[in-house]
């Protein structure tokens, strides 16, 4: 079974599919740790982020490794993060990147999360959820996660909004068969719990 994880930066996409993994045993996939590994060997080795897509090795699970060096703290600056929403927005990594992720679900139990996973990494997964929240809720919370100003991190999240919302990404577009749970004033269990509750219907479904 896959259950993608879509939405937005900051709607809480990282944490409930974290969750999510541990309370059903399922193995999470992080897809953001993919193209934030390109954006970071792009800028060590200056190299076009579409070369570097299809030659690297990235493993992603509890730690991130990029050809065998572990690379989960690295990926995670402010810089990373910023180079890593242009990289995404290049068709050819997006393909390269696609085409591995859709190799590791194409077996087993997994909670994909990203930006596109229902729409274009998975479009058969039997449990859709499109997360959302707030814009000043999602500033608020990359801010406490980056340690930055709440309202610079609402100004900068808006052009990037406005970049993924670019013709050809689906970034922010639910799935037509996607559940949309509004994270705002919800806690991590809440969340959680709604969709559990969704794999076990679907899994009713199924029979």
């Amino acid at each position: 079974m896959v259950i993608a994880i879509d939405g937005p930066a900051g709607a809480g996409k990282s944490s409930v599919a974290r969750a999510v993994a541990a309370r059903l045993g399922f193995t999470y996939l992080d897809t953001g740790a993919m193209y934030r590994a390109v954006a970071l060997a792009s800028r060590q080795r200056k190299q076009p982020p579409a070369e570097m897509a299809r030659e690297l090795r990235i493993e992603v699970g509890e730690r991130v490794t990029l050809d065998g060096e572990d690379v989960t703290e690295a990926i995670r600056t402010p810089q990373v993060s910023e180079d890593a929403s242009h990289v995404a927005s290049d068709p050819d990594v997006r393909s390269a990147l696609v085409e591995v992720q859709q190799r590791l679900v194409a077996e087993g139990d997994w909670v994909a999360e990203g930006r596109d996973i229902a729409l274009v990494v998975a479009p058969d997964a039997e449990v859709k959820v499109f997360l959302t929240a707030t814009p000043e809720e999602r500033a608020r919370r990359r801010a406490n996660q980056l340690g930055g100003d709440v309202r610079t991190v609402l100004r900068e999240q808006a052009l990037r909004d406005e970049r993924d919302n670019t013709p050809g990404r689906s970034t922010l577009e639910p799935a037509p068969d996607a559940v949309p749970v509004d994270t705002t004033g919800l806690t991590l269990d809440e969340v959680v719990a709604q969709i559990a509750t969704l794999v076990v219907e679907a899994r009713e479904i199924a029979g």
